[in-house]
């Protein structure tokens, strides 16, 4: 982290800009002022250890020079040459998986590098209508995010203290039987001291668990199953990585009356005897309101009549052909009791239209 940037200053800032900087944001984020925000109490953490690191001139100086946020530590090693007077026995024999475990450490560096996070998988049930005329759902998603106390790098900055492990040398010398090596110290990255630590509100990872509410734009058209991926809405990346996606399944709920068959919508109208025989002109429910229809005379059950353009991709005052039809399906509905003018207006009927309609059924038989 940049100890400028998080101080919010210039890098030419003088040393009466940077205190007042300081007393602003120590007031801003004092736990006084925030009991209980942990947040807060890191980030107070981390401002007095910049201002002290700036307010100091020596180490201001050092830090300009290039020692800022988390050293990267170079994987070069030394070959000093022999020693014979060194015993190789016992722990300083040198085996080969020893050797190529000091002098190959990959494995390690990638452990601490920056990774992109994991994508994140969600399901979400939507109407029909929302998923023929398309609509912003909102979607409630967990994740992993930046760790704001540290701002995803996984470590913060301390006041600056001598390395343990290299005694404040900066590197590190052993042998392996009489080979002896010298490398940079890897806990300091051969600086010799150590100004920064692992972050305790996110255990060095860089991130942290949160909930939160996005709004998914769905697409007109969009069928069950279909998958829509939101860039950058996964997981964070670990110490500062970059975040995966978001990949969201989509459900779609059933409609009372409607079905769909690709970009056509169908639907089942009942029809009366006297309109199936006579002709009408009817109502039929749609997505968005009624289309009127015309029922030609003698139209059988089964028959299919299609609406131009009122499917799937319909849209109002659309000029283009790219939207389905709406497609519907005579059901005719007999009534259910007769009286007995009815039974004999029907058998009226009857005798005046006695064709055999099941002729041509056997005679392909």
């Amino acid at each position: 982290m940049d100890l400028y940037t998080l101080l919010g200053v210039a890098r030419t800032a003088s040393s009466a800009e940077i205190e007042r900087a300081f007393r602003r944001l120590a007031r801003r984020y004092h736990p006084g002022v925030n009991p209980g925000d942990r947040v807060s109490e890191a980030m107070y953490q981390q401002i007095q250890e910049a201002y002290a690191v700036l307010a100091d001139v020596t180490r201001r100086r050092e830090y300009d020079r290039g020692a800022r946020g988390e050293p990267v530590v170079e994987a070069t090693i030394t070959f000093e040459g022999f020693d014979f007077e060194a015993p190789a026995e016992g722990p300083r024999a040198a085996t080969f998986s020893e050797l190529f475990a000091d002098v190959f450490q990959h494995a390690a560096q990638e452990a601490t590098a920056p990774s992109r996070g994991l994508d994140v998988e969600a399901d979400l049930q939507i109407s029909f209508r929302e998923a023929a005329r398309g609509a912003d759902v909102p979607l409630s998603v967990t994740r992993k995010e930046r760790c704001v106390a540290c701002l995803g790098r996984g470590r913060v900055v301390r006041a600056a203290a001598g390395c343990p492990a290299c005694g404040g040398s900066g590197s590190r010398r052993w042998a392996r039987g009489h080979l002896v090596f010298t490398k940079a110290c890897d806990v300091c990255a051969g600086q010799g001291r150590i100004d920064n630590e692992t972050c305790r509100t996110c255990a060095g990872g860089g991130t942290g668990s949160r909930t939160e509410v996005i709004t998914l734009s769905i697409p007109a058209g969009v069928d069950a199953g279909a998958r829509i991926a939101v860039p950058g809405r996964g997981h964070a990346g670990a110490r500062g990585g970059p975040a995966g996606d978001l990949y969201v399944t989509i459900d779609v709920g059933p409609h009372p009356f409607l079905r769909r068959e690709g970009r056509d919508l169908h639907v089942t109208l009942p029809v009366a005897v006297h309109e199936a025989a006579l002709g009408a002109r009817v109502d039929v429910p749609t997505l968005d309101g009624t289309v009127r229809v015309r029922i030609p005379p003698g139209t059988a059950s089964g028959e299919r009549l299609r609406v131009r353009g009122q499917g799937i991709g319909f849209e109002p005052n659309r000029t283009d052909d790219e939207a389905g039809d709406l497609v519907v399906e005579v059901q005719i509905v007999l009534p259910r009791e007769l009286d007995e003018e009815s039974r004999s207006l029907l058998q009226e009927f009857g005798r005046r239209n006695g064709d055999d309609v099941r002729r041509t059924l056997f005679e392909q038989a």
